[in-house]
């Protein structure tokens, strides 16, 4: 990954207290991983950002480097990597999302 991608994933991580790195958008996700992703936090939050990696194969290979973790989605709270579809769904059924999402200030 060079500079400018690690600059560019940086800030998006850094900007947004919720967001979610997913192929497609939150309106039409295009893989049932991430559309289980959406519809979790969907149930928990008005409001929060996601980055469609589909539309730029840069941020697409660039996010698995920059968390050390190969799939898509990848859901990031308060600047901290949380996981993909089995860890975030794990999280929702055990309360621990839920939990952290409500010490967003």
């Amino acid at each position: 990954m060079n500079d400018s991608t690690r600059a560019r994933i940086d800030g998006l991580v850094k900007d947004n207290q919720v967001l979610l790195f997913m192929k497609g958008n939150r309106q039409r996700p295009q893989c049932g991983f991430s559309a289980r992703v959406v519809q979790i936090l969907d149930t928990l939050l008005p409001e929060y950002r996601t980055v469609d990696v589909l539309a730029d194969p840069e941020i697409r290979d660039g996010i698995k480097a920059y968390s050390s973790w190969p799939t898509i989605p990848q859901l990031y709270v308060a600047g901290e990597f949380q996981g993909g579809c089995d860890i975030i769904t794990e999280m929702y059924q055990s309360g621990e999302l839920q939990q952290k999402l409500r010490t967003l200030g």
